[in-house]
């Protein structure tokens, strides 16, 4: 069985990017090396992979990285630092 990780990096211009992976430590090492300048992330390197949550599902994964993404950043820091109350 497949796992399937929503993660959230925190890039050098203090903005947060969430994305859905398969493999978080690839995936990190991909948007730290990225050479696609219409990448969100290459202008905003280095990136910190600061919040990663694993699924079994992948359809749970997209669903959950959609509803991250269209949260405030005060929420999404909130997650960051495990304090899910908030």
């Amino acid at each position: 069985m497949k796992n399937y990780f929503v993660y959230i990096l925190k890039c050098s211009d203090d903005s947060y990017y969430t994305g859905v992976t398969n493999d978080p430590e690839t995936r990190l090492v991909q948007h730290q090396s990225c050479n696609h300048p219409s990448n969100y992330t290459h202008k905003r390197r280095p990136v910190e992979m600061v919040f990663c949550c694993e699924f079994n599902d992948v359809n749970q994964a997209i669903a959950f990285e959609k509803q991250v993404k269209g949260w405030s950043r005060k929420k999404k820091e909130a997650i960051i630092n495990d304090n899910w109350e908030n």
